[in-house]
């Protein structure tokens, strides 16, 4: 642990804790020095990295719902924190498409739950991190990709209509009226290792290649996304906590967009995993069956450009999807020996 280390002993609330990201940042906090305190929900443990990998035995771990606000209140003032990164949601797009009502419900309540707790505990209070999404900002063609900070808000499915009321509502929080210290960041899709969520399309794509089972394509394959690695996602976390902690009325209200600014079809990403292990024949029956397919309630297009934070702390990815593939795959190989 290096000298000086300003994450030594800090009290940090991770809500969403048993996540992909939630997990990884814990992973990550914890051996900085961090102590660490993650909320959950989730019953079970089999798909949470966080379990997996025993990081719950370095953190502590409460069981309740984001919507608790006695719960919430309790945490914070048992633990003291001083900085709260906010990740708990319903993250599933198809699940949010079904259920509407339980995905505002976690998305939209539990953000202005935590955050009025977090207001009734502001004296402790140096750094909030909202989770947000580039879905947040709804469908605005090709022509006008990137996504831009400055963009309007304008989402019409429940999934990114959640995220963009959260949005709204941190900003609130974050204004003159209240004066919490909060950032909103909005990424690209995630991935690497310890993503276990298997309705993600990387972990089902790397996971039918390995157990060589019949990939199932939801949409066409031609919507265009933007992938980011964990690890380039927890050290800009981290960055953007210990700046707003540093100076709040510099950074407080700011949005941040990640992304690795390269676009891809759907399609190619299934090409290079499939590719990788020489699986040609089963590339091109997953092919042709994805033509026939359409898709709904999803937005087409979307990525973003990092320049605002490159800009305002020279920040920018450092690992590449080729790069990093083989990683990732070795990670599920490791994973699915285990868990046959």
């Amino acid at each position: 642990m290096k000298k000086n280390n300003f994450w030594k002993k800090k009290n940090v609330l991770i809500t969403g804790i048993s996540g992909f990201v939630g997990s990884n940042l814990a992973k990550n906090l914890s051996n900085s020095g961090a102590n660490v305190i993650g909320l959950t929900q989730k019953k079970n443990k089999k798909y949470s990295l966080l379990f997996y990998e025993k990081i719950n035995k370095k953190v502590k771990v409460v069981y309740g719902n984001i919507t608790d606000i006695k719960k919430i209140n309790k945490i914070l003032k048992i633990n003291k924190i001083e900085i709260c990164f906010h990740l708990a949601a319903q993250v599933e797009v198809g699940q949010a498409r079904r259920k509407p009502y339980e995905t505002w419900d976690s998305n939209i309540r539990g953000t202005y739950t935590l955050l009025e707790a977090l207001r009734e505990n502001r004296k402790k209070i140096k750094s909030i991190i909202i989770a947000s999404s580039d879905k947040a900002y709804g469908e605005y063609g090709l022509k006008k990709m990137p996504y831009k900070e400055t963009y309007p808000l304008k989402p019409i499915y429940p999934y990114d209509t959640s995220k963009a009321c959260a949005d709204m509502i941190a900003k609130s929080y974050s204004s003159n009226l209240f004066k919490l210290p909060i950032i909103i960041t909005r990424f690209s899709n995630i991935y690497g290792p310890g993503q276990l969520n298997f309705t993600a399309l990387i972990p089902d794509l790397i996971r039918s290649c390995i157990l060589n089972k019949t990939f199932k394509m939801r949409g066409d394959g031609e919507s265009v996304r933007d992938y980011i690695y964990i690890n380039d996602i927890i050290d800009l976390y981290k960055l953007l906590a210990k700046k707003l902690y540093k100076n709040p009325k510099k950074y407080s209200g700011e949005i941040f967009n990640a992304g690795t600014n390269i676009p891809h079809k759907t399609k190619n990403i299934l090409k290079r995993v499939f590719l990788y292990r020489n699986k040609n024949k089963e590339l091109k029956e997953v092919i042709k069956k994805m033509k026939k397919n359409k898709t709904s309630g999803e937005l087409s297009i979307q990525y973003m450009d990092y320049k605002k934070l490159n800009k305002y702390f020279n920040w920018k990815p450092k690992h590449k999807f080729e790069a990093v593939l083989p990683k990732v795959y070795q990670w599920y190989e490791n994973y699915f020996k285990k868990n046959k």
